[in-house]
């Protein structure tokens, strides 16, 4: 008897878990199984201690999928045990001992970084800490050209933000080191360099596909192809 493992898909910062839709309803029409987790968004350890929580309760082999962000969380949640394989979206695919600052720091920066705003929120005691979103203005050239603007709009202002520490944190683990690895590059990316995208597939050793034209949120303008990827993992990975 064969086993077809879960995805679980992981969303990235400025995003929720509905980014996925279009992807789910693709998965689903092929039989997989699949979970949108909901990514804390507050730090790269805690967060990749969330996702390998979500994945290690599911029974059987897990497929993990990370968009931006997304992609170091799995990088490093994959170590756990029933993670037979990961899949990049657009997607960051940082080394161990490597930040994100340090990875995107390889390339010109992409436009998102000087469009970012920052804001202050809660922590333990009486402390505060930074976290950041896009300017509504510039949300949708930045992060969805392809979208069409009524979408746009309405994910400008429900944007997800995104605490600063994820960019100086390192990160505990590489598992693309020692598990099979898939990766979209988004051609047109304006909130990652798609060049830091290429060079994390690269170095990943992961199969690549690149879709021109293609923002950073093209798991919602083009979710029949980055659910193909998704699919070609699974069927690969299935046992």
């Amino acid at each position: 008897m064969t086993t077809t493992p879960t995805v679980v898909l992981v969303h990235g910062a400025f995003a929720d878990a509905g980014s996925w839709s279009g992807v789910v309803t693709e998965l689903r029409s092929h039989g997989i199984p699949v979970v949108a987790a909901a990514n804390p968004l507050r730090g790269l350890a805690s967060d990749a201690a969330y996702i390998t929580a979500v994945a290690s309760r599911i029974d059987g082999p897990v497929v993990l999928v990370g968009h931006s962000y997304g992609g170091a969380l799995i990088t490093v949640a994959g170590t756990a045990e029933n993670v037979v394989g990961l899949v990049y979206i657009a997607a960051y695919v940082p080394d161990e001992g490597e930040s994100l600052g340090e990875l995107q720091g390889r390339f010109p920066l992409s436009p998102l970084v000087s469009n970012l705003r920052e804001g202050v929120y809660p922590v333990a005691g009486e402390e505060t800490a930074v976290e950041v979103t896009i300017a509504a203005e510039k949300f949708p050239e930045i992060f969805a050209a392809d979208v069409p603007a009524h979408v746009t709009e309405v994910l400008a202002v429900a944007q997800r933000p995104l605490s600063t520490t994820v960019f100086t944190e390192t990160a505990a683990a590489a598992a693309w080191r020692t598990k099979p690895s898939w990766a979209l590059v988004a051609g047109a990316d304006q909130a990652i360099n798609p060049d830091v995208e290429r060079f994390g597939a690269e170095r990943a050793g992961a199969t690549t596909v690149e879709l021109d034209g293609a923002s950073h949120a093209v798991a919602v303008s083009r979710p029949k192809e980055v659910a193909a990827l998704i699919v070609d993992a699974v069927t690969a990975t299935t046992r």
